[in-house]
């Protein structure tokens, strides 16, 4: 199979390589959601070596800097309450965490939390969270450039690997919510 995107040796349908996703991702493949079919969601097999945004850009072709989505774990704190959402915006942008997310949140302070936090909770590897299997009830935070994407490259779950999906595909996902301003070119 070749890859929509990039250039990868090794791509195939993820619900093929559930072998090679985290529990909760491969869950999540299985499960499907939105009504998106399971074959456009595509499994690359990458070197966790490379898996940095710059160093991957550089093997897997340039194109990916504009078509890749990087996907962290923030913390919204107000009064003792402490809310845990997903934060999806393209490799070229900052999450703007003191502006959108906080307000969308509704928390009087907003961070990036801490890994063992972001780990624990997903169950997913630093370096390869993906929005695909996030905890029930989340929320999900998209910036409309990457819903606006044909195909994103996103995280799998671990550093081994990336997958592949059409952005109106990710907007779909479970607790989604499209925030305007959420990713800042950077």
């Amino acid at each position: 199979m070749r890859a929509p995107i990039g250039s990868f040796e090794n791509a195939a349908p993820a619900a093929d390589r559930l072998d090679l996703l985290t529990p909760p991702v491969a869950a999540a493949v299985t499960e499907g959601w939105g009504g998106v079919p399971a074959e456009q969601v595509i499994h690359v097999d990458t070197d966790p070596a490379i898996a940095d945004t710059a160093v991957f850009v550089e093997h897997h072709g340039a194109d990916l800097l504009d078509r890749s989505a990087n996907c962290v774990v923030v913390a919204g704190k107000r009064g003792g309450e402490v809310t845990l959402a997903a934060c999806l915006v393209l490799s070229h942008s900052r999450v703007d965490v003191n502006g959108a997310v906080r307000k969308h949140l509704g928390a009087r302070k907003a961070s990036f939390a801490p890994m063992d936090t972001a780990v624990g909770e997903t169950g997913m590897e630093y370096g390869g969270i993906t929005p695909i299997g996030l905890p029930a009830g989340w929320p999900l935070l998209i910036d409309p450039a990457v819903a606006d994407e044909e195909w994103v490259l996103i995280g799998s779950g671990s550093r081994r690997g990336k997958l592949i999906v059409p952005g109106k595909a990710l907007a779909a996902l479970p607790g989604a919510v499209i925030v305007d301003g959420l990713g800042v070119r950077g």
